[in-house]
């Protein structure tokens, strides 16, 4: 536990800084899930336009640093190879 007045508030800053971490991340995993979930139910229409809300999202958690730059990256970059291939197969 800690002692000084310092820690304390460290312990409640960290408190603080955590539960806005998490939502940021839940936005982003939930916009995430969307487009997954389109793709898997081979619906093109709303997968094409949840992608940008999902990016939005991913970039939303890389300016706040609940990600790194290349993480943000990654996701952004496999949602649209999914989106893209599942277009391509459908057509």
């Amino acid at each position: 536990m800690a002692n000084t007045s310092s820690a304390k508030k460290a312990v409640r800053v960290s408190e603080r800084r955590k539960v806005n971490n998490v939502r940021v991340k839940n936005t982003f995993r939930s916009a995430r899930k969307v487009v997954r979930d389109a793709v898997a139910a081979n619906d093109i229409k709303t997968a094409k336009s949840s992608l940008p809300k999902a990016y939005s999202e991913i970039d939303k958690a890389l300016k706040k640093h609940v990600i790194k730059k290349n993480t943000a990256a990654r996701y952004k970059s496999r949602l649209a190879h999914q989106v893209k291939k599942a277009d391509t197969a459908a057509k």
